[in-house]
């Protein structure tokens, strides 16, 4: 894969790179894409993570101070998008000085971005709960609620965000990361490109419904945990544009859909 996308590059066309995860910094994809052999740019490379806080920065112009409950890569992000990040760590150790719930916290957060947070707990859950119910819009990266490790499945960043939507009684006003279009328009926008123009490749059948909601064309390869027979049968939004079972057929549904497009 690594490979083909080198090709498609020195072809002319431009590569990015779309993930939910929301635990981890853009930049820090620099290395591992390389060490793959893949082709890389500082702007290809869109997380549901930085998404979130440029969706913020874009869509909530009176917000100015942040809780991040997640990861130092998501508040990192935050940071860099303009806004004083508050840590959910960092009020959750407020909350456990004072004993008791009736912490005080100077200038309560204006939004609350949730990831996925490996260390999460009680106090933490209840920190962000307690800025949504101050009035914190809550801003959710990913709905996903369980995500494979070498130990099996574990709770996503969906799982925390479902927590905390219960404790406060607010849902999230946004879900920034697949299968919704966001990260998509973001990547699409940096490209300079159109969405008619661009093809959405993935294993996942979120990737798919993410790219048709852009209004892409969507390949599946079958590299994921879809069969043949099962793509064969997908319909509506799950539906994908093509159906590819290995790179080297990749190859040439790209070359088939990059003739269709110059058509």
């Amino acid at each position: 894969m690594p490979a083909l996308l080198t090709a498609r590059v020195a072809a002319g066309d431009r590569v990015a790179y779309v993930t939910n995860n929301a635990t981890t910094h853009s930049s820090d994809y620099q290395a591992r894409l390389e060490g793959f052999g893949a082709p890389y740019h500082p702007s290809a490379v869109v997380t549901s993570a930085q998404a979130s806080a440029v969706w913020t920065r874009d869509n909530l112009p009176d917000v100015r101070r942040v809780l991040a409950s997640g990861t130092p890569g998501l508040a990192r992000e935050l940071s860099e998008a303009g806004f004083d990040v508050v840590h959910a760590a960092d009020v959750a150790d407020l909350m456990r000085a004072s004993r008791a719930d009736g912490y005080d916290l100077a200038g309560r957060p204006d939004a609350v971005v949730v990831g996925l947070d490996p260390e999460m707990t009680y106090l933490r859950l209840a920190a962000a709960a307690d800025c949504v119910r101050a009035g914190a819009v809550l801003v959710a990266t990913n709905r996903d609620p369980m995500f494979p490790t070498e130990y099996g499945f574990r709770p996503g960043a969906g799982s925390a965000v479902t927590a905390i939507e219960t404790a406060a009684r607010t849902p999230a006003r946004v879900t920034v990361g697949k299968p919704g279009p966001y990260l998509l328009e973001v990547a699409i926008r940096r490209a300079g490109s159109r969405a008619a123009d661009a093809v959405m490749i993935g294993d996942a059948l979120s990737d798919i419904v993410a790219g048709k909601a852009v209004g892409a064309r969507t390949v599946l390869v079958l590299t994921g945990i879809t069969s043949a027979a099962a793509a064969a049968a997908l319909t509506g939004d799950e539906r994908p544009t093509r159906v590819a079972a290995d790179a080297a057929e990749l190859a040439l549904v790209l070359d088939e859909l990059a003739g269709e497009i110059d058509g």
